[in-house]
């Protein structure tokens, strides 16, 4: 499977990073002679801003590295900084987060809405709206647009995630977009849960409280081990991409005891498909 360049430009940023720690370099001496400012190695070196390839060659040569290495590296530049099928709408997606998205091997959602990967288009437009106000009726449809678009790169690629979804109970029973929008949604859901390699699990209200119940997050995990996993939580004021091992032990542990709390897949199930027939 082709990796995305979202991904490749991260596993580039860590061997740059690396590379220079092996060089004995701090990052004020390496800035100075590469005549970079030191805000311009760091955005480099943490994913902020993509390396071009003179700036890579220069790297390089300041840290001493030979092929085959060398050419290795050279060619995961060039492909990080192809074209992934979502600069298409990069007036929408502005963070990393379809880029990584696009290549998980598993995706671990925990949400008190119906995640974006599974919304009808009423659904999402009727959430767009309502969390977007500041939007008109053009930029809604682009950014359901764009969310279907993502739903088919993701769900329709050759090799699709593995995808582990936990929804608070509100998520089922708050009657977004009327009742016809919603009783569409858990018609979706309920058929998307039976389909290979996707798990949909329900907190139910009689648990109490749980581990997301402050706030929704997500964990992608990669097929190849160079690649480590990324927790990310999405806010009104910034999204935030958590790589740290104690950041992602900390979500797993949240993913762990939220689990605890959950109803078996067959119990959700079930009660999806409750409502569904209620709606």
């Amino acid at each position: 499977m082709d990796r995305s360049p979202t991904v490749r430009g991260r596993r580039l940023m860590r061997e740059l990073k690396r590379l220079r720690d092996e060089a004995g370099l701090s990052p004020d001496e390496a800035a100075r002679r590469l005549d970079f400012s030191v805000s311009k190695l760091y955005r480099i070196e943490n994913g902020k801003s993509r390396v071009d390839a003179d700036d890579l060659e220069d790297m390089l040569d300041l840290y001493d590295v030979r092929s085959p290495q060398r050419d290795a590296l050279v060619a995961l530049g060039r492909d990080s900084r192809r074209r992934g099928w979502w600069t298409t709408y990069k007036d929408v997606f502005t963070g990393s987060y379809v880029g990584l998205e696009s290549d998980a091997a598993t995706i671990q959602i925990a949400s008190h809405i119906i995640p974006g990967l599974f919304q009808t288009v009423d659904y999402a437009q009727a959430v767009i709206s309502a969390t977007a106000p500041w939007m008109d009726a053009d930029e809604v449809e682009r950014r359901v647009e764009a969310r279907t678009a993502r739903q088919q790169a993701v769900l329709g690629r050759g090799s699709p995630p593995e995808i582990h979804a936990v929804l608070d109970e509100a998520a089922l029973r708050r009657a977004i977009g009327g009742p016809a929008v919603i009783a569409e949604q858990l018609d979706l859901l309920a058929k998307a849960s039976t389909q290979a390699g996707v798990t949909v699990q329900v907190a139910p209200f009689a648990a109490g409280t749980h581990a997301a119940l402050e706030g929704d997050f997500v964990i992608l995990s990669f097929p190849d081990p160079q690649d480590p996993p990324v927790a990310y939580a999405e806010g009104l004021f910034g999204d935030l991409y958590l790589e740290s091992k104690e950041e992602l032990d900390r979500y797993q542990l949240a993913w762990t005891y939220l689990l605890g709390k959950a109803l078996s897949p067959a119990e959700s199930a079930a009660l999806i498909g409750e409502l569904v027939k209620e709606n």
